[in-house]
């Protein structure tokens, strides 16, 4: 049977992706960072009639990390999911809130996807996928840590599709926008002192985005196409509007498009 390691499925595209897993046959360990705070996983599972191995994991820690995959067993799909957000423009931003957000949103990924690779290229197969974000690939006002490790990541997995591709391994990146999940609950929002009526322009667009957001289970769908089509590819958007937003950076070679259109989002006019 196929086994999947999916991380971040306390809430959000991480739960309904570990349930969509395991409802296509899929053998699936959940992680979690508290199962204390498992309850939703355990109930979502229950009510779709599925199992799921749910195993404590920080993403953060190197040790848990090896221990988690060393007596998992050969994993044929990783999907690394697990991932926090943070407001604040850089002056704002600490030492540590910087590294707070490269440790889980890219060296974790890197030390996961790395502790995996040594058994899925010996045996010639395996699917990597990683939700990144539209702010992988557009960087945004008040999002400058969060967006610099997502664009780590995206060009992390993109150097490494093509060498590990010739081993039967193949690396998707999955780019959500706004998505209704309590992701947004744990954002970390800076104090905004000179950058307060900036910061709350942005933050009353953010709000207006998120009322009308995609929902986890729907956005789910495309990383669970990712990590199972018989067709691979690099790239995906869950949605149009993400397709849309992804694609004025990714087609805006001078960059004045991108800085156009964020430039009005920390206006109050």
């Amino acid at each position: 049977m196929t086994l999947a390691l999916v991380t971040g499925t306390t809430s959000g595209i991480g739960l309904h992706t570990a349930i969509q897993l395991a409802h296509q046959g899929v053998a699936v360990i959940a992680t979690v960072r508290d199962t204390g705070r498992a309850d939703a996983l355990h109930s979502a599972a229950s009510e779709a009639g599925v199992e799921l191995d749910i195993r404590a994991l920080d993403v953060t820690d190197a040790v848990a990390s090896r221990a988690l995959i060393d007596a998992a067993g050969p994993v044929d799909i990783l999907v690394n999911n697990a991932g926090r957000g943070a407001v604040g423009t850089l002056e704002q931003v600490s030492d540590d809130q910087l590294q707070e957000q490269l440790e889980t949103n890219y060296l974790s990924v890197a030390r996961l996807t790395r502790l995996v690779l040594p058994g899925m290229r010996e045996r010639g197969s395996g699917r990597i996928v990683t939700v990144t974000s539209v702010g992988g690939a557009v960087g945004q006002p008040f999002s400058d840590a969060y967006c610099a490790a997502k664009f780590a990541v995206e060009g992390l997995m993109q150097s490494l599709a093509p060498v590990v591709a010739p081993f039967g391994v193949d690396v998707s990146i999955v780019e959500p926008a706004a998505v209704a999940s309590s992701f947004v609950d744990s954002v970390h929002r800076a104090a905004p002192g000179p950058y307060a009526e900036l910061q709350q322009a942005y933050l009353d667009r953010a709000a207006t985005s998120f009322a009308s957001a995609q929902s986890a289970a729907d956005a789910a769908k495309t990383v669970v196409e990712a990590a199972t089509t018989s067709a691979p590819r690099f790239r995906w958007q869950t949605s149009d509007a993400a397709t849309q937003f992804a694609g004025l950076s990714l087609g805006d070679l001078d960059g004045s498009r991108v800085l156009g259109v964020t430039a009005g989002w920390v206006r109050s006019d």
